[in-house]
């Protein structure tokens, strides 16, 4: 059972119950644990690197950034659906996203000293496709964009089987 704290946050990833993902897994201790809220008709996620996540030195691998721009959008498509349905987060029924397709343009190198902003919009929702668009910037200049598309793959109303996403 999730705790008052976990259910009354504003962040999309403290409403994926039993999420262990590398990116934005609650229960992965070990991962990045990125958080995205809304601002307006954007989502924001503010995440701090560390040194281990560098490509060349003080510059970001581009894998973890585009690890980051993944789990960023799926949490957006997942949070945008219920806020569609006029319905907070931690309510049934659930669903959950996973990655169709990734277009991403680096643009510059990104600061692995700093903290990065990401900030995604949902530009088209088709049936179970959501496509967004994310920029990452980096001390306030952009550095990466990418065209994101997700794929609603679990609905726990319409289920018969179990969440592929629980162990």
């Amino acid at each position: 059972m999730e705790n008052d704290k976990t259910v009354n946050s504003k962040y999309f990833q403290d409403h994926m119950h039993e999420n262990v993902c590398f990116g934005c897994g609650i229960h992965n201790p070990d991962g990045l644990q990125i958080k995205s809220f809304w601002e307006g008709k954007e989502s924001i996620c503010i995440w701090q690197s560390e040194e281990k996540y560098h490509g060349w030195t003080n510059v970001m691998n581009g894998g973890v950034i585009a690890t980051v721009i993944d789990c960023h959008c799926m949490g957006t498509a997942m949070a945008q659906a219920y806020q569609v349905e006029d319905r907070a987060l931690d309510t049934l029924p659930e669903y959950r996203y996973a990655t169709g397709t990734m277009n991403i343009k680096y643009l510059k190198p990104t600061s692995n000293l700093k903290p990065i902003e990401l900030r995604a919009r949902i530009t088209e929702v088709k049936g179970k496709k959501t496509v967004l668009n994310c920029e990452v910037y980096s001390e306030g200049e952009k550095t990466v964009t990418a065209e994101v598309i997700a794929i609603r793959v679990f609905d726990s109303s319409q289920s018969s089987g179990e969440n592929a996403f629980k162990q």
